[in-house]
């Protein structure tokens, strides 16, 4: 797990914004998305409503690319004073439902269930006063196995759901597989991303994923050994996607070596508006040009840095989050726990 460091929250903010005055080209608005932000008295009056929405494109297009940008002006309009409202950021809700394929509906007190598990793991490590920020929680319980986009505008605030997706997490009972390691995790270019080539294994699976799809990589980690006598030792910790045809199918099962896999359309999602990336986004603002990131991102002022691992304890599977049924199962192809 790499060092936890802090950067202020309004130097982020400020960095942010400029990186997105000249970054953001696409045109969408908060009237387009059709999201009503009732509790901001900042919404302009004039939004355009204008344009007519474009036909669904294919769920490769979707995987690759979200079918909606964010627009600078609807996103991260300031007030009178310069003031970004925070509250804009919850604008992706609607994004989320509409880009990610593979979505759970979590019940209201489920989701505030995983804001208090997301809280109590971010007090035990000094940051319970985070926000401003996105933040990625990711149950590893065998009962649940869900990633959960969390947001909330100040420390006074409860946290707030933007959407969740299935995920595998570590399957333990082979050889070099590691039970998920619970914990905050940091996502910084210490731990340089990278993009999948999209090239087959000796089992004809892909096992990060199509062509350029991201690699979130968090670094070495302690991990509990899934075979043998168990035990503790060192883990590469990534987030990332998985053969789309073969695997994805599993999500919403333990089906990894450690790793948390996830839909190809989140890793997209997470990927082009910046959910994780507040430390890349401080890097290109002192100059440095990151190949990984790709030119067309819209990255928010809200762009976050922590992924929290917990484990719910479940004891049974919850109606919001089934397994994949048994058809997807007796599909499982040789070798699949090749894959990372």
């Amino acid at each position: 797990m790499s060092d936890l460091r802090f950067v202020p929250r309004f130097a982020r903010a400020v960095g942010s914004v400029r990186y997105l005055a000249r970054v953001f080209g696409a045109v969408f608005c908060a009237v387009s998305c059709g999201v009503a932000i009732a509790a901001s008295g900042t919404a302009s009056a004039s939004a355009s409503a204008s344009g007519a929405m474009s036909a669904r494109p294919s769920a490769s297009v979707v995987a690759s690319r979200p079918a909606r940008a964010v627009d600078a002006s609807a996103v991260a309009a300031s007030d009178s004073a310069g003031v970004v409202d925070p509250r804009r950021a919850f604008l992706l809700r609607d994004v989320f439902a509409q880009d990610v394929t593979r979505r759970l509906k979590v019940p209201a007190a489920e989701q505030r269930a995983y804001a208090g598990r997301l809280q109590t793991a971010l007090g035990e490590l000094m940051l319970g006063n985070l926000s401003g920020e996105y933040v990625v929680v990711v149950d590893r319980n065998a009962n649940a196995q869900a990633l959960f986009i969390y947001f909330r505008a100040t420390p006074s605030d409860s946290w707030q759901m933007i959407g969740a997706s299935p995920v595998s997490t570590g399957r333990p009972g082979e050889y070099d597989h590691f039970i998920t390691p619970l914990g905050v995790f940091e996502h910084t270019p210490s731990n340089m991303d990278f993009r999948s080539e999209g090239t087959l294994n000796e089992n004809h699976i892909r096992g990060y994923g199509k062509r350029d799809m991201r690699i979130f990589d968090f670094g070495w980690a302690q991990g509990e050994r899934g075979w043998g006598k168990g035990g503790m030792s060192q883990m590469r910790f990534q987030m990332h996607a998985t053969d789309p045809d073969r695997l994805e199918p599993l999500l919403g099962m333990r089906h990894s070596k450690g790793c948390v896999r996830i839909p190809a359309s989140l890793n997209a999602f997470i990927d082009h508006y910046g959910i994780l990336d507040a430390e890349y986004v401080a890097l290109v603002e002192s100059g440095k040009s990151l190949w990984v990131l790709k030119s067309d991102r819209q990255v928010t002022p809200w762009a976050g840095r922590y992924i929290v691992v917990v484990d719910s304890a479940r004891k049974s599977r919850p109606a919001w989050a089934p397994a994949p049924d048994s058809k997807v199962r007796a599909k499982v192809p040789a070798g699949a726990d090749t894959a990372d």
